[in-house]
């Protein structure tokens, strides 16, 4: 899953938001992770089926996602038995993954939030009021 930032002049938010937006499958890796131990096919098939089949999750993105968050210490991983029947290497979140969760998950507000507002959405707390009609 790859996302892209274009044609933004604000050069230091430019890089800090493109990091945003490239996290944001680590951050689902995370939160999928939250639930229990799982490998690759796993985890992909829970953010399709959590997402109602919006996003989907390609080989080639989450493994590299997968080796990034355990180079960084919030994914650990073991070799185990899939429900195949099949060797599969697992990923289980560690308790500095769990700890990044949330710092991202904060991030993600914060950024959702102010789409939200940007694109004449109503923000009364953490919950967002579309104005539909008014588009």
């Amino acid at each position: 899953m790859e996302l892209l930032v274009e044609g933004c002049d604000l050069v230091k938010r430019e890089e800090s938001n493109a990091e945003m937006l490239k996290g944001t499958l680590d951050m689902m890796v995370l939160r999928t992770l939250v639930t229990g131990d799982a490998h690759g096919h796993t985890i992909a098939k829970v953010i399709e089926r959590t997402s109602e089949d919006v996003l989907e999750v390609e080989q080639g993105s989450l493994y590299p996602a997968l080796h990034r968050l355990e180079d960084r210490g919030w994914v650990s991983s073991y070799w185990g038995l899939s429900e195949n029947n099949r060797k599969a290497k697992f990923y289980k979140l560690t308790t500095a993954g769990k700890k990044q969760l949330v710092h991202e998950t904060n991030r993600w507000r914060q950024m959702a939030r102010a789409i939200a507002l940007v694109m004449g959405e109503k923000v009364l707390g953490e919950k967002v009021v579309t104005g539909e009609s008014e588009l």
